[in-house]
């Protein structure tokens, strides 16, 4: 049984569309009408990338997730999203790059990482920040990245973070739907996003973590994913919150990039009152599995911006 009633998508939810008083336990994804290849577990599941720049909207099928430039504006949980058009090939304008402290391109610069040489990701929008080893990259703060998928109902789903960090944005390349382009698939990734419509930071915490598993590595499949209850938690900046764990078992691995996923999601309060999430998601049960270690490190650092958010 899947927790709560959240479905994936909703980062702006407006309150005559409520679904977390709508979906029945995980809920029904909801629909964000963006077309979507046919797909199965393991090494067919559903992948797809979308890249928009201004009024641009690129989609690129075949990709695990898919990356959002110019905010994330469309991501409402009523799915009011314009239909993109599609391209036969990817828009590498929007691939991270690599930034040292020092020269941040989420607006960081100046930033003083609570753990010495790191640096500072920091999100505007829902005034949060946290800190990542100096060999992470940093993405913009305007861009959003994810999964997608279409459910049996035909509607489609969603899960995103917003101004995200990846640990070997390029671990895994492949043309798995054999379609003449290759697509990376990163090795973990790390952002925050927010979480209107949930009632408590335990509720924020356990009805998100698992989508991450489910949209990254398991879907169609339910039965893979596994979770944890979530457990109280109190970052070292004092913020108090839940922290909730999912993984998945026994995914078929049929393409070069599938792997077992794993993912943590910490659900707190942010300057504004708002219910925000932070979230951590990665390949699990490979070689360059990210420690737990550096998981609970880069969770310690979580806390909030000097200035308000931008956004609630």
């Amino acid at each position: 049984m899947w927790p709560g009633q959240q479905p994936p998508g909703g980062e702006q939810n407006p309150q005559s569309n409520n679904p977390y008083q709508q979906q029945p336990q995980w809920g029904e994804p909801t629909t964000v009408g963006m077309p979507q290849p046919d797909g199965g577990g393991g090494g067919n599941r559903t992948k797809l990338v979308a890249i928009v720049a201004a009024t641009a909207v690129v989609v690129a099928a075949g990709v695990t997730g898919f990356l959002v430039l110019g905010g994330d504006k469309d991501d409402e949980a009523d799915g009011k999203k314009g239909k993109p058009s599609a391209t036969a090939s990817k828009d590498t304008s929007a691939e991270p790059t690599a930034s040292p402290s020092g020269d941040n391109p989420r607006g960081g610069e100046g930033e003083k990482a609570t753990i010495p040489g790191w640096q500072v990701v920091v999100n505007t929008r829902f005034g949060t920040k946290f800190d990542v080893p100096a060999d992470w990259e940093i993405e913009t703060p305007d861009t959003s990245v994810g999964f997608e998928w279409e459910e049996k109902n035909g509607e489609m789903g969603r899960t995103t973070v917003t101004a995200p960090a990846y640990l070997k944005s390029k671990w895994c390349t492949a043309d798995e739907n054999k379609d003449g382009r290759t697509e990376d698939t990163a090795l973990v990734t790390a952002g925050t996003r927010g979480e209107n419509g949930a009632k408590d930071t335990k509720e924020a915490a356990e009805t998100r973590v698992p989508w991450w598993i489910f949209g990254g590595y398991t879907q169609p499949d339910k039965k893979s994913v596994k979770f944890d209850a979530p457990k109280p938690y109190t970052t070292k900046s004092g913020i108090t919150g839940h922290v909730a764990t999912a993984h998945s078992e026994g995914t078929p691995q049929k393409g070069k990039c599938d792997s077992e996923g794993k993912a943590i999601t910490f659900g707190f309060k942010n300057g504004a009152g708002d219910f925000v999430t932070w979230n951590l998601y990665g390949a699990a049960g490979v070689k360059d599995e990210i420690p737990e270690a550096t998981v609970q490190k880069i969770l310690s650092t979580v806390r909030l911006t000097e200035e308000p958010p931008t956004e609630s």
